[in-house]
């Protein structure tokens, strides 16, 4: 197996070792996961923001000059992600190739959440199907930005599936995408794209708010994200609508409810779930003890259960399987 491995990662076998970084980085993404005691890409890349952020947040008052630190801390942080993804692999390959291919599995693998997004809702669920509604409360505390303190249970299933369809598309898709775009590229390869759009939906999820002290730091990140989400969340849409055997009922109903939603990307990314499962999201949220509606997606025509909730799970299992199947065939067309 080594020896067959090895002669993949000469010039002529670059992209079957594409190939098989990529689905050995979704398999172990699958059977491991995040480990919450090692060091995560995404841990390092939020110090790195923060200490930036809180660094210009002291040092700089005008709004036009926080903007364009906002657009600085955006620019920085995406280039250095895309050149270490591509430059520690290439180091390690220097020492031995298996250990390059192997550093290629474990950072593409921490850009997939499909692991994480399962262990978290079991993490709620668990307590909560067990009648344990405080400690359900205060596991769900640790996913969600709402305060908890007060939910029923009808309200944490639905915090559970609006977390769990919400991140569908920038936990689990688009990394992908850009994962098989990088992947199609010449020497680019997956890891340096599929890490980029990683650092740039944790600026957008750290600093990208419409309130102070983020306000002009954070609005470039939140823009560039919204747009580079843009077409991998459509995609996603698109496929979970074929997969549900109901494409235009499904997209009716999203094209009705989803563009009431501020955010371009996760109205649709929740909608599309909610249409397909026959359940509706949205609703009265408090955050630090602040009212938000949110607009209503999707039609009640059946409560939100814990089956459900994993119903969710499943198609973004399937979806993802399906895209990693086509991005497998065009690599290997490419080749």
């Amino acid at each position: 197996m080594t020896g067959i491995l090895e002669a993949l990662l000469h010039h002529d076998g670059k992209f079957y070792q594409t190939v098989i970084i990529l689905v050995l980085a979704a398999l172990l993404d699958y059977l491991i996961g995040d480990p919450r005691d090692w060091l995560h890409p995404v841990q390092v890349i939020g110090w790195v923001i923060s200490g930036l952020t809180q660094s210009l947040i002291k040092t700089t008052e005008k709004k036009y000059l926080r903007r364009i630190a906002g657009i600085t801390i955006t620019v920085i942080i995406l280039i250095s992600n895309c050149v270490l993804g591509w430059l520690i692999p290439w180091l390690l390959i220097k020492v031995h190739p298996l250990l390059g291919m192997t550093s290629q599995i474990i950072l593409l693998a921490s850009c997939f959440a499909a692991r994480s997004l399962r262990n978290a809702t079991v993490d709620v669920l668990t307590p909560l199907d067990k009648g344990q509604i405080k400690l359900a409360r205060e596991k769900l505390s640790q996913y969600v930005g709402r305060d908890t303190e007060e939910l029923s249970e009808t309200e944490i299933k639905r915090a559970i599936f609006e977390t769990v369809t919400e991140n569908a598309v920038d936990g689990v898709t688009a990394p992908l995408f850009y994962a098989i775009v990088g992947a199609l590229i010449p020497s680019c390869g997956s890891v340096p794209l599929a890490l980029a759009y990683k650092a740039l939906s944790t600026l957008d999820s750290m600093i990208g708010y419409q309130k102070e002290p983020f306000t002009d730091i954070g609005w470039f990140s939140a823009v560039s994200e919204d747009y580079v989400t843009w077409l991998p969340c459509r995609l996603t849409v698109l496929t979970l609508a074929i997969l549900s055997g109901r494409p235009k009922q499904v997209l009716k109903i999203c094209w009705r409810d989803a563009p009431k939603d501020p955010s371009p990307n996760s109205g649709w990314s929740e909608c599309i779930y909610a249409a397909i499962l026959g359940v509706q999201v949205g609703g009265i949220n408090t955050y630090k003890n602040t009212i938000k509606e949110k607009p209503l997606l999707g039609d009640p025509i059946q409560p939100i259960t814990s089956e459900i909730i994993n119903q969710a799970l499943r198609l973004t299992r399937i979806c993802f399987l399906l895209w990693l199947a086509v991005g497998v065939m065009l690599i290997l067309l490419v080749s």
